[in-house]
């Protein structure tokens, strides 16, 4: 199920650019606190303090391609619940992923990526597998990979679980669209 696009105040053309000044530099050189955790891919495309129209110290930015959960990111999203209790963890995926499609040109020609790309590769591969007969597959595997990752939050970490069943702290899985800037719920 998939929820209605939002356009963000940056998409919109109304960004506020706010909390980017040397006065919020200065405030928050001592403490953050951050009101959302992201897991967001890499891709230079999608920085989430312009897609959200946010500043300093207000997103707990984890980013990797892929968007993937590991136990690296896993620690660092299990140490900001702890530490700042913001009520919203989103997963962003966004559309033409390149990690999505290399794993799906994998599946397609059986061949290894080189170097450690391959980790990426086989860390999305029982995810995306479905896919790789699609042509169209990349859009499908991206909302499928944000939804996997949104659950392996959930699965993998008793802190991320403990703080959703205490009502502290939703996972939303969320895709991002690189021409119009919506971003878009995924269930």
């Amino acid at each position: 199920m998939e929820f209605p696009c939002r356009r963000t105040r940056s998409a919109a053309g109304h960004a506020r650019h706010p909390h980017q000044t040397p006065a919020r530099v200065r405030e928050t050189a001592t403490g953050q606190h951050p009101f959302v955790i992201v897991l967001g891919c890499a891709d230079s495309r999608v920085p989430l303090e312009v897609v959200f129209d946010q500043g300093v110290g207000d997103v707990f930015d984890n980013r990797v391609a892929g968007n993937i959960v590991d136990d690296l990111l896993l620690g660092s999203i299990e140490y900001a619940v702890e530490e700042f209790a913001p009520p919203l963890i989103l997963v962003l995926g966004h559309e033409r992923c390149g990690a999505v499609s290399a794993t799906l040109e994998s599946l397609r020609t059986g061949t290894t990526p080189p170097g450690h790309i391959a980790a990426i590769v086989d860390a999305l591969t029982p995810t995306v597998a479905p896919y790789a007969d699609d042509p169209g597959g990349v859009e499908p595997a991206v909302r499928a990979n944000v939804r996997a990752q949104a659950e392996a939050l959930l699965s993998t970490s008793a802190i991320v679980r403990e703080s959703v069943a205490h009502g502290e702290t939703l996972v939303l899985g969320a895709r991002y669209d690189l021409e119009s800037g919506l971003v878009t719920l995924v269930h």
